[in-house]
């Protein structure tokens, strides 16, 4: 029998067809579970009274209690309102309505007691309350709750009487129908007692009608508790059923090629977070296990370093790998970088992009499919199915983010055992984001910097001070450094950006007319941008005004100065990826985040940050904690857009909770088939089928 959480929300008393469809179009409520799980924003204190003499202009929503000593309109038409003289012991106040006027004016009793509840305003000498809410004061004593909630609704959905109000009366409809046959405990009654949570039917019904603020705190825990707990469940559980599936290849070996690259070809010696990450790695290529492993690390920290060893175990046992960049020059910058680190080990390296074709194209995958070629470095085209190795042991894939699950799961299927699988973010995550959005993977940081190079100086300018910034950047170039300057491009207005940018590089020609600019935008041909890019690479230009196509993939050691233009219309992390682009020579490297004048607190918030530090997690925190979870690549199949409650920039130790409980309910009961985890197991199949959740891979 289908449990009454899945009724259609047009068959709840008081709903019918017409409000359905409202509450369908304008909070996607369509059955009586979404109702209960749309949530209050807020909530009002009715405990309190104040007096009309406490008023004053920095009061805000208050709770009164006196009589009616007169009600009458004034006006006619569309400019009648209804005014009311309230009087308690220490003053008068007007109350004020201007819609449905003839109806209240019906329904108000001079004479009589009631409570107002509203925020006073100043109007010439006296104050009054615009549109407030009254009861009589018998109504109050009949509530039995002093705290009221108060939710989301529309202007569209007031028309339909569906304002706050009106929502909590569907709420005591829905929960008065709702029962703990309907609400059933999904949560181990262990856990429950374990940790003091509420049942599940209680926090519902102290979510939406609290008896007090201590019950609802408790109601609001456990409901997010729940929440996450699903989540982190789903993610364990799909790491344990695919540690199951897929068998790993066993690295037995570090021979020759790791060895003699180790002893003599590494440009600098490994930091300690470098070791640790191989170490980790080295630990999973031992396991049988395949290795599903995301390495984080800063802009500049080595992580490239640490994926070309781990590529060396794979060879030193007789297998292939591969490395996989989003951008065909970030795939140039691998095979430039790596084929020079790696020459004097006899590796075979090759690079496989759209723009390598005919002749070479087939000599290439023929060379691959006969084991001739150690590492192939490529873009989207390594997942093609032409491509075919003769025994593929690694994939690396930088900048995971750029590309979808399918995608990355391909590669998995170019040899009989899935190959094993470290991708790569130099977008540091917040370890509360990191634990939801990657929680089915093992996860690897490289927290340290290599040695030798010397913090970017960021500082913050306006619009007033371009003149004193052309004239730094014509210092750094006299020095033989290249500057970058960068503009923002937002799709809703890319004509408007694009003016912008050619505005910025036509001042920029005038300013410097000696020195040679390059410029790149998303408008350009592949083959033009890619030749204004290698002009910059090869200094035969000096400055390089460009959009946000350089945020990933140009590595100019040369290149000291960043100036971000418009830096308010970015979030933290571009402008930290942006920032990363230079620092990664010995030199001492600038940032200049330029902006407007007037600015909002947030954009204050965030140039401050931004000069006070280069920690990419500090920055990451920031930035979760300014904007949420939402923006962040990943959300959406990772089902945080599901969250009605919990809140990963604010519910820390909540999640840290659920990860620790769901780590030991699956270590005591890996499949859920203990009779205690039925209506856990339950209610995460229902949820995997309504939500449709893909596994991260």
């Amino acid at each position: 029998m289908q449990s009454k959480l899945h009724n259609n929300i047009e068959f709840l008393k008081g709903v019918g067809p017409k409000r359905a469809e409202i509450l369908q179009q304008e909070l996607n409520i369509f059955t009586w579970s979404d109702l209960i799980h749309h949530f209050p924003f807020r909530y009002v204190d009715k405990s309190k009274f104040y007096s009309i003499a406490e008023i004053n202009e920095g009061t805000q929503y208050i709770q009164i209690k006196g009589k009616l000593t007169a009600v009458h309109l004034i006006g006619a038409n569309r400019k009648k309102r209804l005014h009311g003289t309230f009087k308690d012991e220490t003053g008068t106040i007007d109350l004020v309505w201007f819609v449905k006027t003839d109806w209240i004016q019906k329904s108000l009793k001079t004479g009589v007691e009631y409570v107002v509840y509203g925020k006073p305003k100043k109007f010439g000498r006296n104050y009054n309350i615009t549109h407030p809410e009254i009861k009589t004061a018998g109504e109050i004593v009949k509530q039995n709750h002093s705290l009221e909630p108060v939710y989301n609704t529309t202007e569209k959905m007031k028309k339909f009487n569906l304002d706050s109000k009106g929502i909590f009366k569907l709420q005591m409809t829905v929960l008065d129908q709702l029962n703990h046959t309907e609400l059933i405990e999904i949560i181990p009654l262990a856990v429950l007692d374990a940790y003091k949570l509420v049942s599940r039917n209680k926090a519902y019904h102290e979510i939406h009608f609290p008896s007090n603020e201590e019950n609802l705190s408790k109601a609001i825990f456990r409901i997010k508790f729940e929440e996450l707990l699903m989540i982190q469940l789903r993610l364990l559980r799909s790491k344990i059923n695919r540690n199951i599936q897929n068998k790993g290849y066993v690295f037995e070996k570090i021979d020759k090629k790791f060895e003699e690259f180790y002893q003599n070809c590494l440009p600098f010696e490994l930091t300690g977070a470098q070791k640790r990450v191989l170490k980790e790695i080295r630990k999973d290529t031992l396991s049988g296990k395949q290795m599903n492993r995301l390495l984080q690390g800063d802009v500049g920290s080595g992580k490239t370093i640490v994926s070309l060893m781990t590529m060396l175990m794979a060879i030193d046992n007789n297998f292939q790998a591969c490395i996989m960049a989003p951008t065909e020059i970030l795939a140039q910058q691998h095979m430039a970088g790596i084929t020079e680190l790696v020459k004097a080990t006899g590796i075979r390296c090759a690079i496989l992009t759209g723009s390598v074709k005919g002749k070479v194209r087939k000599q290439l995958l023929l060379a691959l499919v006969e084991g001739e070629i150690d590492i192939l470095i490529g873009t989207h085209a390594l997942i093609e199915d032409k491509v075919i190795f003769k025994n593929l042991g690694m994939v690396v894939i930088d900048e995971q983010h750029r590309f979808g699950v399918a995608q990355r799961a391909k590669l998995w299927k170019k040899n009989v055992q899935a190959p094993h699988n470290l991708v790569m973010t130099a977008t540091p995550i917040p370890r509360t984001l990191a634990m939801t959005l990657y929680g089915d993977l093992d996860i690897s940081i490289i927290d340290e910097l290599p040695p030798g190079r010397k913090p970017i100086q960021t500082s913050h300018r306006r619009e007033n001070s371009r003149l004193q910034v052309f004239g730094f950047i014509g210092k750094e170039i006299a020095k033989g450094r290249q500057v970058y300057m960068v503009y923002p491009l937002i799709e809703e207005s890319e004509t408007l950006d694009y003016n912008h940018l050619m505005d910025g590089y036509e001042s920029v020609k005038r300013h410097f007319p000696d020195l040679q600019v390059s410029i790149v935008h998303g408008k350009m041909k592949p083959a033009d941008k890619e030749y204004e890019m290698q002009r910059f690479v090869q200094a035969k230009t000096q400055i390089m005004v460009a959009t946000t196509v350089i945020e990933v993939g140009v590595n100019v050691p040369n290149a000291s100065m960043m100036v971000i233009e418009s830096a308010e219309r970015f979030g933290l992390s571009q402008l930290h990826q942006l920032r990363g682009r230079v620092g990664r020579g010995a030199e001492q490297s600038y940032c200049i985040l330029m902006t407007g004048l007037k600015l909002s607190n947030e954009s204050k918030a965030r140039m401050q940050i931004m000069v006070e530090t280069n920690d990419g997690f500090r920055i990451a925190e920031e930035d979760l904690r300014l904007r949420g979870p939402g923006d962040i690549e990943g959300t959406q199949q990772s089902g945080i857009a599901d969250l009605r409650l919990a809140s990963l920039s604010k519910d820390n130790k909540i999640l840290t909770l659920a990860r620790e409980v769901a780590t030991k309910i699956l270590n005591n009961d890996p499949f859920l088939d203990k009779q205690e985890n039925g209506f856990l197991k339950q209610h995460l199949i229902a949820q995997h089928q309504q939500k449709g959740w893909g596994k991260i891979a």
